[in-house]
């Protein structure tokens, strides 16, 4: 009996670990600060990944989308 107490107490605080980065992780994503913690890094390694992410975020932050350059019908002027 004595010898599944050390097995329990690590699978206890491994649940309990598991546990708080799940809540971790929930809470980072309705807030949406993940994402400006990898920018500085992106920015220094990865200079067009880093573009990419201030086009996406200017994307986000359009009150209205932007239309297509083809017409509002959509599909290309060689195929109607």
């Amino acid at each position: 009996m004595n010898a599944w107490v050390p097995y329990l107490i690590l699978l206890g605080g491994l649940a309990v670990v598991l546990g708080a980065l799940t809540w971790l992780a929930r809470f980072v994503r309705r807030r949406g600060g993940g994402g400006g913690v990898l920018a500085a890094y992106e920015e220094a390694f990865r200079a067009t990944s880093h573009v990419a992410h201030h086009e996406v975020r200017a994307q986000a932050r359009r009150k209205r989308p932007v239309g297509s350059p083809d017409g509002p019908r959509g599909g290309s002027r060689w195929t109607r």
